[in-house]
């Protein structure tokens, strides 16, 4: 049986929502092309974006926690492209940029990943396409939708650390220590 696609319907938003894509053009035709379908996906759903550009990918987290910490974006697109190349610099770079990514995902932050990790140029020309699967578009799809779930959940984060139910005391406390005979 053959496979299909899904794709999530377009999230709706009561108040406008900004993008920051954050963008490492090393391949500056494959990063073309992932920037316009990542644009294009975040005007069809009535957001805006800024756009900026890093050295490559494994700066792609650093820019992003700078903006989140520094700005008023409600989510990020990362897109950038590695080949594998001759080296094992390919498996640093694709290992180290994902999970920078993911853990600042795993703080709270809306990131759509749109890194391309690809054999060889043929396969990024066929993702960074526009009329074709364009992972920039994807990229943008899954920011928007982070978007959507963190404001239809917010006001209920939970705090961190140890939290005591009801009284307590402490052992040892000068009214109540212990006895010493």
């Amino acid at each position: 049986m053959a496979q299909t696609e899904y794709t999530l319907p377009r999230p709706d938003f009561d108040t406008p929502v900004k993008l920051l894509i954050v963008v490492a053009p090393f391949y500056r035709e494959i990063a073309d092309g992932l920037i316009a379908g990542a644009k294009a996906e975040i005007e069809a759903a009535g957001a805006t974006y800024e756009l900026v550009e890093v050295p490559g990918a494994l700066e792609l987290p650093t820019a992003i926690g700078i903006a989140d910490r520094t700005s008023n974006f409600d989510g990020f697109v990362a897109l950038g492209c590695v080949i594998r190349g001759e080296t094992t610099h390919y498996d640093t770079v694709c290992n180290d940029s994902s999970r920078g990514i993911m853990e600042l995902g795993l703080r709270g932050l809306c990131i759509g990943n749109g890194i391309l990790t690809v054999e060889n140029a043929e396969q990024a020309e066929a993702r960074a396409n526009p009329a074709k699967m364009n992972k920039g578009a994807g990229a943008a799809a899954a920011a928007l939708h982070l978007v959507a779930l963190s404001r239809k959940w917010r006001g209920g984060e939970k705090p961190v650390g140890f939290q005591p139910r009801g009284e307590y005391k402490l052992a040892g406390t000068p009214d109540e220590g212990p006895s010493r005979t």
